[in-house]
């Protein structure tokens, strides 16, 4: 996960702006492969995506997380990317993935102390561009599945706007949307505030915590992934079905 505090993003609105209205993804993607340019572009798009009544039961998903070197897609860069196929009851980590990559953007000192890729791992890291084609084969045909899609969809949208003049569009489903659905449509009251009393966290640590999920130590990619996977799974078990459609979850 992103190396700066989460709790700073908790009450913020989507950072990506593609949440001010309701998609139509199917015809959004059927339009974006007419459009598209880059082949493998073209292809994510070509492979659609399922329509918004389907059951939880029956949606390809894969959980996805990155590490950057900030917090603001425009100026910072993509330093690894975790990502783990899945689906409304298991998760598949045998067809995990999970690069280390050479950012555009410098890497910080402040960002090396969390994350832990050094300046000597990503000096012989491959550029987004190595692995874009794998990466959207991955990507493609499924539901992206993260913890605060101002992050991940943002980033990625960015990053190839810089590389080949083409941003990115997908659903995704939000675990922490999902836990702010729950604890973040009251503001806490002055009163509260004065007597100490604070929101309930929605980051990841603590949101897994209230489902009694294992601790993971984080901001590795990969195991983000997984723990946000995991997370989801734990919420649908808890608070939806297997029959419940895709689109009460996506944005």
């Amino acid at each position: 996960m992103f190396y700066l505090d989460k709790s700073k993003l908790q009450n913020e609105p989507s950072l990506d702006g593609q949440d001010t209205v309701t998609t139509d993804w199917a015809e959004r993607y059927r339009s974006l492969a007419t459009t598209a340019r880059h082949p493998a572009l073209k292809a994510f798009y070509g492979a659609g995506v399922v329509a918004p009544e389907t059951p939880l039961s029956d949606v390809p998903m894969v959980a996805v997380d990155f590490e950057t070197t900030g917090l603001d897609p425009r100026k910072s860069g993509i330093v690894s990317i975790g990502l783990v196929p899945m689906n409304s009851r298991r998760i598949y980590c045998g067809q995990a993935r999970h690069w280390v990559l050479k950012p555009r953007a410098t890497l910080s000192s402040e960002s090396v102390v969390v994350h832990g890729i050094t300046h000597s791992e990503i000096e012989e890291a491959p550029d987004l561009m190595r692995i874009l084609d794998e990466l959207l084969a991955q990507l493609q045909g499924k539901v992206v599945v993260v913890h605060h899609r101002g992050i991940e969809r943002a980033f990625l949208n960015s990053a190839l706007k810089a590389r080949i003049r083409e941003g990115i569009e997908f659903p995704v489903i939000d675990t922490m949307e999902l836990e702010a659905r729950l604890y973040r449509r009251r503001r806490v009251s002055f009163w509260a505030r004065l007597f100490g009393h604070k929101p309930i966290s929605i980051r990841l640590a603590q949101s897994r915590e209230r489902y009694h999920l294992p601790y993971y130590r984080p901001h590795h990619a990969l195991t983000d992934a997984i723990a946000c996977g995991e997370l989801l799974l734990a919420q649908v078990a808890d608070r939806f079905s297997p029959e419940t459609p895709v689109s009460e979850l996506w944005k």
